[in-house]
């Protein structure tokens, strides 16, 4: 509880507030089918002396903002660049695209650095699959063969298309995000006894 609306520590009378909720959910399966659809938003993930995108902290404006500029869109999700016009990540999940059997994701500067993210790279890495974490345009995203975003709630979810632009022939599927979605389930099944 504050004195003053402001924010200064030295204005609360007690600890810190801790909010919960719980809840079970499950992953739409018609994502699965469908894909997601993206627009690239105006909202970028910004620099970290302003709001660093590596910690998950309760000040998401940015994402939400992101958010809500892509429903505006027509989309499911925003796709933000980075500070510099690279691709980076959606408002809510990490961003990777195959091309000629090549696996992009960003450098992973201005995004979360998720665990599920980090398990996908992990699993390209011991299954040979090439795997880069780089710099790369939107245009680039465009011509994609396949894309796909991660996230522990949706484990791999198809990306159908960017900006109204289909991506590859298969509705953002195709046979290397089959082969990692296999190879997560796995993992998962191993880890999850």
């Amino acid at each position: 509880m504050k004195v003053r609306p402001f924010q200064h520590p030295s204005l609360s009378q007690s600890g810190p507030t801790v909010v919960m909720i719980l809840e079970h959910s499950k992953p739409v399966d018609s994502l699965q089918k469908r894909g997601i659809r993206l627009a690239t938003v105006p909202q970028v993930r910004g620099l970290p002396m302003s709001q660093d995108a590596k910690y998950n902290s309760h000040s998401k404006l940015n994402c939400v903002i992101g958010c809500l500029q892509a429903e505006q869109a027509g989309a499911d999700e925003g796709l933000m660049l980075d500070p510099h016009g690279f691709v980076n990540t959606t408002n809510a999940c990490n961003f990777f695209i195959v091309r000629k059997g090549e696996v992009w994701t960003s450098t992973g500067d201005y995004c979360m650095n998720g665990v599920t993210r980090q398990n996908i790279i992990n699993l390209c890495r011991d299954n040979g699959i090439p795997v880069y974490e780089k710099n790369f345009s939107l245009v680039e995203a465009y011509g994609a063969d396949e894309a796909f975003l991660t996230g522990t709630f949706g484990a791999q979810t198809p990306v159908s298309e960017i900006d109204g632009k289909p991506i590859g022939e298969n509705g953002g599927r195709g046979p290397v995000l089959e082969k990692l979605q296999k190879l997560y389930a796995d993992l998962v099944a191993r880890n999850t006894r």
